[in-house]
């Protein structure tokens, strides 16, 4: 077992505390037949990076801020199908509210929505795609959350399940980055667990099984 004592806790949203595979595949394949016909979400999304930068490489110019909206409507509907990743209410339940962030590609209206699904407390401290410039793999979301948490990225502990999020939260400076899961790729990541019932919140730090 791994022991962390952070000062702070920094979580993706999507594949880390929540399992929103289903419902964005529902909300994607929808989307994809007026605005990118022949669009997989299954084999061909990358995981982690915003839905607008995606679109952006799908969908012309003209039609970006349509398809968009489109998008986050689409989402937004079909968030009721979200469920929790193993583990993680009991980890999120435990860890105190001021000391927890939640930082995601997703909309701000949209991961809400998503994580109270999943029967998640909502943090106040929540880093969206339209609170940065740049999402990720660029550092600004995650040093938007050790920001937003008053703390220092350096003593944050970073839970990501997708590439471009372990690059994200490598290149803010994180100190630790643990990677949830299968989607993880070429990442380099501290720790590896499968799922969060793998972590553990105890007396001030974060144990890590596996």
């Amino acid at each position: 077992m791994t022991a962390i004592t952070p000062s702070a806790v920094l979580f993706d949203c999507d594949g880390v505390l929540v399992d929103s595979l289903e419902a964005a595949a529902t909300a994607w394949d929808a989307w994809a037949t007026r605005y990118a016909p022949g669009f997989d979400f299954r084999t061909q999304i990358e995981h982690g990076v915003r839905a607008a930068d995606t679109v952006a490489t799908l969908v012309a110019a003209g039609l970006r801020d349509e398809a968009v909206a489109a998008l986050d409507a689409a989402e937004v509907a079909s968030a009721a199908l979200t469920e929790p990743i193993p583990g993680s209410v009991a980890l999120t339940s435990r860890i105190p509210s001021g000391m927890w962030a939640v930082v995601t590609s997703a909309t701000r209206e949209l991961a809400r929505r998503r994580l109270a699904a999943a029967g998640h407390p909502v943090p106040s401290a929540l880093v969206a795609a339209e609170d940065v410039g740049r999402g990720k793999p660029d550092p600004e979301p995650y040093l938007a959350g050790a920001a937003q948490l008053g703390v220092d990225i350096a003593q944050c502990v970073v839970f990501e399940d997708a590439e471009a999020g372990v690059r994200s939260a490598r290149a803010a400076g994180a100190g630790w980055v643990v990677g949830v899961g299968d989607h993880l790729g070429t990442a380099v990541v501290d720790a590896r667990i499968d799922d969060l019932r793998s972590a553990e919140w105890r007396d001030g730090s974060l144990h890590l099984r596996g």
